[in-house]
């Protein structure tokens, strides 16, 4: 089963997305960028998901710091948030984001996918 990191400042959002995808996965989740970082320093995961807007460290941030590590460069990035501004997502895409889903999610749409991965 595929393990998923989901990082999420929004409890709701935590909530849905585990609720939605723990049919399918193994879904640790985080309540921003650092507590995402903890995580992959302790277990490795198969794909990551993350919001932008997050306090302590932006889920911007939060992918720097993740394509750093070595094991990380190629695993798959979704960036899941409100933020739909061209730059944004370009900045996303710089840092290594693989994909980018603005919410509100179809949450079918996002199993599809990470069926991909």
């Amino acid at each position: 089963m595929k393990k998923i990191l989901y990082v999420d400042d929004a409890r709701s959002m935590r909530k849905l997305v585990e609720l939605v995808l723990s049919k399918h996965y193994d879904v640790t989740t985080a309540e921003n960028g650092q507590e995402g970082l903890n995580a992959i320093l302790k277990e490795n995961f198969d794909v990551v998901i993350s919001d932008v807007n997050m306090p302590v460290m932006t889920g911007l941030e939060f992918l720097g710091h993740l394509r750093q590590q070595a094991q990380y460069k190629f695993v798959p990035v979704l960036m899941l948030t409100t933020e739909a501004s061209d730059e944004l997502k370009e900045q996303g895409k710089q840092l290594g984001a693989t994909g980018w889903i603005v919410k509100p999610f179809d949450p079918e749409k996002l199993i599809k996918i990470l069926e991909r991965f």
